[in-house]
């Protein structure tokens, strides 16, 4: 079996990779598209062959200009496989090797994906093999959505919100929000990194979406002092809420149902048709804050990464 990134040339092999299972994938179109505007790239999909046939194939997502791998999208295996677990997981150690890094696995599934005999099926296999790779923990998190059929939230009038040019102000107001959170993507990123640099990281990632940057906004009380941060933001699918946080000082006093609803009311104002939203489902309190604004949950984003 012969493990490697693709090339131009094999293209139309990998159009025929065709995923029939419940789950998320790299469709055609998807890839097609991606690939044109640097999503995808040729090096960061990989192929196990043998005889010239496609056996398995993985497709990792990155930002357009990023210098990195950010995610697996995509795990296929050919029917014909009779184990597609093994296969799977070879095939993604040998791109971690090259990569010097084992990307986290994003599995988008409907909500209701438990009670789905198929669906079921179609993760437990990948969870298998993302395991033997090295992506042995484990995240739920669920997907929200506001659309125009939900009510704008009134200004409680307890802060006032501004931008300000200054990447440094952000990634002060990053450093401090990140002290404590509940967020589990955060807390990982500070066991292998200092909050400088985690907050720097966030900053850029948050930089490198299609949202705006004068779209971003520090929250102040009405005597001017800082609350915490709302950064609508945009990514490949249309509007989200992005980030908001609350410095710890400030926490446990409703702040963040403020900060949800000046990005919804940013974006409702400009007439967008949907926003989404991701939280941990161990977040309570934010899961909380996205109920009381109007938000339904409509999908579960499952991420399976490498332990830090």
């Amino acid at each position: 079996m012969l493990f490697r990134p693709t090339v131009e040339a094999d293209l139309d092999r990998l159009l025929g990779c065709v995923v029939d299972e419940s789950i998320s994938w790299a469709h055609p179109d998807r890839l097609l598209t991606f690939l044109e505007d640097r999503q995808y790239r040729h090096e960061r999909i990989w192929v196990a062959e043998e005889d010239g046939e496609i056996k398995a194939r993985a497709v990792w997502w990155g930002f357009p200009d990023g210098d990195r791998p950010l995610a697996l999208d995509c795990l296929y295996v050919h029917p014909s496989v009779e184990d597609r677990v093994s296969l799977a997981a070879d095939l993604l150690r040998h791109a971690h090797d090259e990569y010097g890094q084992a990307p986290a696995y994003h599995v988008f599934l409907r909500k209701e994906w438990r009670d789905d005999p198929k669906a079921s099926a179609a993760i437990a296999w990948r969870q298998e093999a993302g395991q033997r790779a090295g992506l042995t923990e484990e995240l739920e998190r669920l997907r929200y959505q506001w659309t125009p059929g939900s009510p704008v939230p009134e200004p409680s009038g307890r802060l006032v919100f501004g931008p300000d040019p200054d990447d440094e102000v952000f990634v002060a107001v990053f450093r401090r929000v990140a002290v404590g959170s509940l967020d589990a993507h955060t807390r990982q990123a500070l066991t292998t990194m200092d909050g400088d640099a985690q907050a720097r990281d966030d900053v850029a990632d948050y930089r490198s979406m299609p949202g705006d940057r004068s779209w971003w906004r520090l929250a102040r009380t009405p005597d001017g002092d800082l609350v915490g941060v709302a950064l609508p933001s945009a990514n490949n699918q249309g509007p989200v809420v992005g980030y908001l946080g609350v410095v710890p000082e400030r926490r446990g006093q409703g702040y963040a149902d403020d900060l949800l609803a000046e990005i919804t009311r940013f974006h409702a104002e400009r007439g967008v048709g949907r926003i989404i939203a991701d939280t941990d489902v161990t977040n309570v309190p934010m899961a909380r804050a996205f109920d009381r604004a109007g938000y339904e949950v409509f999908a579960i984003r499952l991420v399976l990464s490498p332990k830090l």
